[in-house]
């Protein structure tokens, strides 16, 4: 089992290598306009949770997973050829709120301040 500073690593470069694929090579229209916003390898590197959002919001949620699971197999392919492992992890695709709940949090904290 690779240790956790390794997996920490596989995961960076990951997220470095899918970002580029989605910028440059993926042309399905579900997926622009989307960023991944963290990867998460599980110790054995059997499968990645892929963590992505997208600028619209929740409202693209559906979309955005249907069409990353469409091209599950392209984008597997292309990183197996560009990360080095012995087996690529298969992917696994899950929304992340995180920006949504960050930018409200930030309203919220604007509001308050403009009542004082």
């Amino acid at each position: 089992m690779p240790s956790g500073i390794r997996i920490k690593r596989i995961e960076d470069r990951i997220q470095q290598v899918l970002s580029e694929l989605l910028i440059r090579e993926v042309n399905d229209p579900r997926l622009k306009n989307i960023f991944v916003t963290g990867i998460k390898v599980d110790r054995e590197l059997a499968y990645a949770a892929v963590y992505v959002s997208a600028v619209e919001g929740a409202s693209r949620s559906a979309e955005v997973i249907a069409g990353l699971e469409s091209a599950a197999g392209f984008l597997r392919r292309e990183l197996s050829a560009r990360v080095e492992l012995r087996s690529f992890p298969k992917l696994r695709f899950h929304w992340d709120p995180t920006p949504e709940n960050a930018d409200h949090i930030e309203k919220l904290l604007a509001e308050l301040r403009a009542k004082k």
